[in-house]
């Protein structure tokens, strides 16, 4: 019998396959997972700081005592018991009842990514742009490329998006006469940088997108994971209508139970939930109610507390150990909360490209060309402390700079050998008689 090939289907797929490319960190998956290697490079967030048998016995029970229930289909919303936990999660961060928050116009879905790809499928035809911090969260570019959308990037700095760059970049892709249907924008402790969107710019970031008629698609995994000060006030808590918000219990519960939800305008509820039964015709009800019966007999709002401990401890060895061993050149961020740093190399590095001698040193992070849509970061890289305790976070820093320190050694070899080589050829060309122009 003769095989097929990647040949034989390439002329077989739709359209929108083409732009689908792999995860920069799905591919680091499988080498980051060692033991032996340091790292720095998933955002897994420290589950052990649960109280496992608790949350284990929790588990069991819902299997044992209310199985044919939580074994059983669901409906395509979610259930209303989690949908009404979930309004009062969000009231913790200011989008409360009179924010709009109402148990009807949440969507429950699987994890963040699915709430991206809903949002995505309602809105984005092929060719729409969809502007987005410059870098932003992988999995989103995923799913904009999947939808045929096109990515602008708008520049950040330590206030998070600026808003000069965000009125730039919608003028421009009006002169280009395309349609920019929405931001999408990670404003608390973003991913893949760290940064916050200042307080100051919330409101101006709106009013920018209200004037252009463009949506905002506001992701916010990680605001509940503040170390220094209170988290400023979510856009969806300023202004609801025109905002959808995303966010997910993979940050502050388990990742692996898939569940996170969108908070909609009401008039696109509807739609959200026919698309989310088209794709899967309901979320886990064993997962719904996981959660739900957590939320309902759980101390989880001190355990929230717990992980801003413990990722606050990691986030400061992150940086001292940073400012200890780090070559010269080097700059990163320095996050109020979540789970990233985001590092700036020497002139002349290229993350990509020195991955594999991270990976040699054991020590794996994430090349910052995962986060560009053009792949463009090759200057930067994106360093989790989320997961690995202190001690190995400090060790995996100094095999990276180890690494870093090689690769600048190199580059300065290399650039004397190109330089005598240069004179050489100077001095040759001087002996050399010119041509005539005369």
């Amino acid at each position: 019998m003769t095989g097929t090939t990647l040949d034989d289907y390439t002329d077989r797929y739709a359209r929108r396959v083409r732009g689908m490319t792999a995860s920069e960190i799905r591919a680091l998956f499988a080498v980051a997972s060692r033991p032996e290697v340091v790292s720095l490079a998933g955002g897994a967030p420290y589950i052990a700081a649960l109280p496992l048998d608790a949350v284990g016995e929790m588990l069991g029970s819902l299997a044992a005592d209310h199985g044919t229930s939580t074994l059983q289909y669901g409906i395509g919303q979610g259930t209303l018991e989690l949908r009404e936990r979930i309004c009062e999660v969000m009231a913790l961060s200011g989008i409360d009842a009179a924010a709009g928050a109402s148990p009807d116009d949440v969507v429950v879905t699987v994890g963040g990514q699915q709430a991206l790809d809903l949002v995505s499928r309602l809105f984005l035809d092929p060719g729409d742009v969809v502007l987005a911090e410059g870098p932003t969260y992988v999995g989103a570019l995923g799913a904009f490329q999947s939808a045929q959308a096109q990515v602008v990037h708008v520049a950040m700095d330590s206030d998070g998006l600026i808003p000069a760059a965000l009125e730039a970049a919608i003028a421009e892709v009006a002169r280009s006469g395309r349609r920019a249907k929405f931001l999408y924008t990670i404003p608390n402790y973003q991913n893949p940088a760290g940064v916050t969107l200042s307080d100051a710019r919330r409101d101006e970031v709106l009013d920018i997108c209200s004037r252009a008629g463009l949506l905002v698609v506001e992701d916010d995994p990680y605001g509940q994971l503040s170390f220094d000060g209170e988290t400023p006030l979510p856009l969806r808590a300023r202004r609801r209508e025109g905002v959808f918000y995303l966010s997910t219990f993979s940050k502050t519960f388990a990742p692996g139970l898939r569940v996170g939800w969108i908070l909609a305008p009401h008039a696109v509820r509807e739609k959200l939930v026919i698309a989310s039964e088209s794709q899967i015709l309901c979320p886990s009800a064993y997962a719904q109610a996981a959660v739900t019966t957590y939320l309902s007999t759980m101390p989880w709002r001190e355990q929230i507390k717990t992980y801003r401990e413990v990722y606050r401890e990691r986030r400061d060895a992150l940086l001292e150990a940073l400012t200890d061993l780090m070559p010269p050149g080097t700059t990163w961020t320095r996050p109020n909360g979540g789970l990233f740093v985001w590092a700036t190399l020497p002139p002349g590095l290229d993350s990509k490209a020195m991955m594999p001698r991270a990976i040699a040193a054991r020590v794996a992070y994430v090349p910052g060309t995962g986060f560009y849509a053009d792949g463009t970061g090759g200057g930067n890289m994106r360093l989790n402390f989320s997961f690995p305790t202190p001690e190995r976070i400090r060790e995996g820093v100094r095999r990276l700079a180890g690494v870093m320190e090689q690769d600048l050694a190199m580059r300065q070899v290399f650039g004397a050998i190109s330089a005598v080589a240069s004179r050489r050829r100077g001095q040759a060309g001087a002996d050399t008689p010119g041509p005539d122009l005369a």
